[in-house]
């Protein structure tokens, strides 16, 4: 039985090119599909057709006709498709109507019907199942990213629909997070035979559910319905193991860490240099931040508690930790934006800071014009340098287009580039890979490699334990308010339970990159 059909599905935005050309795609009831594709490429379009957000509140010009649960989409409005459609934004702040998390849940449950007594056990269940009961009473507004993230999720898991639709649902979830997240829709389908579309760039999250994949490239399915490792085979942005899989000429690549520590297990590769040495010791140049004993208190709660971080030039730091534990205030009461209780801040050099939601930062008609605009506040005129992030970032074909008519992970680069082109010498990045795909993260760490040369010093609050593989010298990890574990990126991390990929095939190898270094043979697989 199939659950969704796109029948030659054409859709433009108004005043825009088309964003699907021609979709025919059949998704079987019961099954999990993976949804790939670079920024901008027409996934988000793609998700939003299947409960009629497109076109029915976009607008735009559609062509062709999308069925879900044997319901038309083009005379159905989203309202009543929301019994059988679950829908979870790319943006979590776009979930929200109720000032507190328990009754924003059940708010589906009290439109779509459910009395009092079923609408009670629905919400104790997803709440318990995602690990937020503890949220219930707080307002969404005071939550981390990823606490609302896990929220907005439980309120389409809340109605059990027929069909759940994820637009990059792990984006900003530590590891724990995901893992409770795709645990809970892996329940769903399998005990209640839910249809499952899942659109993901952290791969390694998501391909291990699912049961076939689709690549989306310029609005086109380019590569039909297929098993989920032969569409992953060689699209860039595979998961680490994969890439591993395809540098050692493993065949078919392996998409788990359990496959690939078998495939490593009967086939080790020969060595040409050496292992990496596990006390590599973080860059120290002059000194960029210190604190000292910080303590910040968030309404009743105390987000950060005692702190003691000194921060480097020529040093990229990646801050680790769960949801809630501290990190984006960590970050804000170090760049100045929010008070400090206790303790001290000295800072020794300009500070430029990247929010998670890039929406706060994107004003101007144009992503050139946004980018120019830092400048003109600093009172400052230099096209060239407007020209170098820009192309830095990889914005060039974007530069005449509205921030935000942009995907979720160009918009992020956007606002990037509008902070660092101000010349700060430390930039603070709040999950700056949210959105991102394998591309855009390639040139996001090209970006800040070339900054850390320069002297510059940048931290990364961030979920994304590959990035922190690939770029950190120094991890910090966060529990409560707290510095845990400040050390060396190897060291650290060869330590956690939730190590990069390769690291728990190969260690101490961090990245697929040291790899190939080792065996002396450059790595066909951009990060």
């Amino acid at each position: 039985m199939t659950a969704i059909t796109f029948a030659d599905v054409s859709y433009g935005y108004p005043d825009g090119p088309l964003a699907l050309q021609q979709i025919d795609l059949a998704v079987d009831a019961g099954e999990i599909l993976l949804v790939v594709g670079s920024s901008g490429s027409g996934k988000s379009t793609l998700l939003r057709a299947v409960n009629g957000i497109v076109p029915h509140s976009t607008g735009g010009r559609f062509a062709g006709d999308v069925t879900v649960v044997e319901r038309s989409t083009r005379e159905h409005l989203p309202r009543a498709l929301a019994d059988v459609v679950g829908f979870v934004h790319q943006d979590p702040e776009a979930h929200f109507v109720v000032d507190r998390v328990e009754a924003d849940v059940a708010f589906v449950l009290e439109n779509i019907g459910f009395s009092q007594v079923s609408m009670r056990r629905r919400v104790e269940e997803v709440l318990d199942a995602l690990g937020i009961a503890h949220l219930r009473d707080r307002n969404p507004a005071t939550l981390s990213g990823g606490e609302r993230q896990r929220c907005a999720i439980a309120g389409a898991l809340a109605s059990a629909p027929s069909v759940l639709v994820l637009d990059e649902p792990t984006s900003q979830l530590d590891p724990q997070g995901a893992e409770s997240v795709l645990a809970a829709v892996t329940r769903l389908n399998a005990d209640l035979g839910t249809t499952v579309l899942i659109a993901e760039h952290r791969l390694e999250r998501a391909a291990p559910i699912a049961d076939r994949a689709v690549l989306v490239t310029d609005g086109r399915v380019s590569l039909g319905p297929s098993e989920t490792g032969s569409v992953l085979a060689t699209y860039p942005g595979a998961p680490s193991v994969t890439r591993l899989g395809r540098l050692l000429g493993w065949d078919p690549p392996p998409l788990t860490v359990r496959d690939a520590r078998r495939r490593y297990a009967t086939h080790r590769p020969s060595l040409n240099a050496p292992i990496p040495d596990l006390a590599d010791a973080p860059a120290s140049g002059d000194l960029a931040i210190s604190a000292t004993g910080i303590s910040v208190r968030l309404g009743a709660r105390v987000a950060v508690h005692g702190v003691d971080l000194d921060l480097h030039q020529g040093e990229v730091t990646a801050l680790l930790g769960r949801n809630g534990s501290g990190k984006t205030t960590l970050l804000r009461a170090l760049a100045g934006l929010t008070k400090v209780d206790k303790g001290t801040v000295t800072t020794h050099a300009t500070i430029g800071y990247v929010p998670q939601d890039p929406n706060t930062l994107l004003f101007s008609p144009t992503v050139r014009e946004e980018v120019r605009e830092t400048l003109t506040l600093l009172g400052r005129s230099d096209n060239a340098l407007v020209d170098r992030w820009i192309d830095v970032l990889g914005l060039h074909d974007l530069s005449d287009r509205h921030p935000r008519s942009l995907s979720g992970g160009e918009r992020q680069r956007v606002a990037i580039a509008a902070v660092a082109v101000g010349g700060a010498a430390v930039l603070l990045l709040d999950e700056p890979t949210r959105g991102m795909d394998a591309e855009s993260r390639h040139a996001l760490e090209r970006a800040i490699s070339a900054h850390v040369k320069e002297g510059g010093s940048v931290v990364l609050a961030t979920h994304d334990i590959e990035l922190a593989a690939r770029c950190a010298n120094r991890v910090v990890v966060m529990g409560d308010g707290e510095v845990v574990a400040n050390g060396s990126a190897r060291d650290v991390l060869s330590g956690s339970l939730f190590a990069p990929q390769v690291l728990r095939v190969m260690p101490p190898f961090l990245t697929v990159e040291e790899v190939a270094n080792a065996l002396n043979t450059p790595s066909r697989n951009t990060p």
